[in-house]
């Protein structure tokens, strides 16, 4: 059949219509290679990227741009964005878009960066996960030029002795030279064969695509190497790598987490995507700027300077990256009316004249906020901070808080509880 190619017993498609709408606005290869670099980590290999772009332009045929995402997590953050937003660069530049959902993977979990098993999820659980990642996603990506796949498609349709000849394809010990796997071998740790297989079904997603760039995060360098080394053993160009760095949360030390309470959900409300972000720390807003924002390099270099000369303040850099951000999730109207309520609550006379300060020492990444309330006499105990939460009678930083779970990060806060009581907690 013309224009097709058969691998591995499914046919890809070479003239899928997502890919060729866009390619008029492409602009030169050493154009593009300067936008795609923006916040990068390591380009695995540089001038292979180049003379690949240089192709595309030359024979109007975007790359095959691939990011997988296992659907371990209902929840996208901003440090997921990273990658979606380098994901939006291409689509833009006018190349094909490979958004893979991991479900199959996602039934045995990355072990990458664990000290043991992760533990699977259930079929459900993982279907559950991927329908909200599919919703979340559309808020950056351009749906119409986004290809969505699940490899569940491709490998639930290979046979026991395919998926044999593939654990043949690398031995052990390189399996072994992942530094993950290293450590739990040397202390006598258990690892799963299932495990030893995840890297190499990551790298056979890449094999079944004919991926030319993959994208993931510094921890993924192993998966992604071995899926460029295993194009090559099918007989494929190994694909360029594209490493972006871990985001760091809140607190700006550790990788932004859920479960560490650093971080700041896409779905959130616009009070409280706008809030956390006004709390971050100077340094921790550029980085932002330059990993999640949509502002030029020369813009951003502009920026750097006024903060450092003094033209610029800091607070206004903030207050516009959480407009962007919140317009971003929510819409221009939401943030508009965030920005507006913040604006009022601290420069206004809704605060009091004189508010009670305390400094508290911050004993982890992430302070349970009923405890804090109840550590600095805003409560009499952590049972009745989380009452006070749930009845909405608790506001930090013009946000109302509506999860009596949340952690704060080492910062500055405005605590309003009820309709009087204020107090302002700086981190020591």
């Amino acid at each position: 059949m013309a224009g097709t190619k058969t691998h591995a017993n499914k046919t890809i498609d070479d003239d899928n219509p997502i890919k060729l709408k866009y390619l008029a606005k492409m602009i030169s290869p050493e154009q593009q290679l300067s936008i795609i670099e923006r916040g990068v980590t390591e380009i695995i290999q540089k001038d292979d990227l180049l003379a690949r772009l240089e192709k595309s332009v030359r024979e109007n045929k975007p790359l095959r741009i691939k990011t997988g995402f296992d659907p371990t997590a209902p929840d996208i953050h901003l440090g997921h964005t990273v990658l979606i937003e380098k994901m939006r660069q291409f689509q833009e530049l006018g190349h094909e878009i490979i958004f893979l959902i991991g479900d199959f993977t996602g039934m045995i979990g990355d072990p990458s960066g664990k000290n043991e098993m992760r533990k699977p999820l259930t079929k459900e659980e993982v279907d559950e996960n991927a329908k909200t990642y599919r919703r979340q996603i559309f808020k950056i990506l351009d749906p119409d030029k986004t290809r969505v796949v699940f490899n569940s498609e491709w490998f639930s349709k290979m046979s026991a002795m395919e998926i044999v000849r593939l654990g043949a394809l690398q031995t052990v010990a390189r399996i072994l030279e992942r530094d993950d796997f290293k450590k739990r071998f040397e202390s006598h740790s258990s690892i799963t064969l299932l495990e030893f297989y995840y890297p190499l079904f990551q790298a056979y997603d890449s094999v079944h695509l004919r991926a030319d760039v993959e994208l993931g995060g510094t921890d993924q360098r192993f998966n992604l190497l071995l899926g460029r080394t295993l194009q090559k053993d099918y007989g494929q160009p190994g694909q360029t790598v594209i490493m972006l760095p871990l985001l760091e949360g809140l607190d700006g030390v550790n990788k932004m987490s859920k479960s560490l309470g650093n971080y700041i959900g896409i779905n959130e409300p616009p009070s409280e995507i706008f809030g956390k972000l006004m709390s971050t720390t100077d340094e921790l807003m550029l980085r932002y700027y330059e990993l999640l924002s949509h502002v030029r390099m020369e813009e951003l270099a502009a920026l750097k300077e006024g903060i450092t000369n003094g033209t610029v303040h800091p607070r206004k850099a903030k207050e516009d990256l959480a407009l962007e951000l919140t317009a971003r999730y929510h819409s221009k109207e939401a943030a508009a009316k965030t920005l507006e309520d913040f604006g009022r609550m601290f420069r206004s006379k809704e605060l009091p004249d004189e508010i009670p300060e305390t400094f508290v020492k911050w004993t982890e990444p992430g302070m349970w906020i009923a405890r804090l309330m109840k550590d600095t006499g805003l409560a009499q105990s952590t049972g009745e901070a989380m009452r006070l939460i749930k009845q909405g009678g608790v506001t930090v930083n013009d946000s109302k808080v509506s999860d009596p779970d949340t952690k704060l990060p080492p910062g500055e806060y405005i605590f309003k509880v009820g309709k009087r009581k204020f107090l302002k907690i700086h981190s020591a």
